[in-house]
């Protein structure tokens, strides 16, 4: 998506973590699959959604506005970037970043001896 000289609404947005990974779930209502664009580059995901809306139609409530959508996080060292999942379904934007097998958390066993 090109952003040339837009303004962006910050859209909310959850962030988990657990031992397999990173979750994100981003609000962007109104926003269909294809004008959305998630990116992980250089440690940073990147989440931009294009908001389309009819002429003449009015947002339902004052939180709710007809803009681009943008939000970007940094994220550690040890992301698995190749097996990212991104899923959109009534307005909601699950976004799964899996962390890499070597910076999982892990329990050593113990021998007797």
């Amino acid at each position: 998506m090109k952003n040339e000289n837009k303004s962006f609404v910050r859209p909310r947005v959850d962030v988990f973590e657990n031992d397999a990974e990173y979750l994100f779930l981003a609000d962007v209502p109104g926003a269909a699959k294809d004008a959305i664009d998630v990116r992980f580059e250089q440690g940073e995901l990147l989440i931009e959604a294009h908001r389309a809306h009819e002429t003449g139609q009015k947002p339902l409530a004052q939180e709710t506005r007809y803009a681009d959508y943008r939000r970007a996080f940094a994220l550690p060292e040890g992301v698995d970037a190749e097996k990212i999942e991104a899923a959109l379904a009534n307005g909601v934007l699950t976004v799964h970043v899996p962390k890499s097998a070597a910076t999982r958390a892990r329990r050593i066993p113990i021998k007797t001896g």
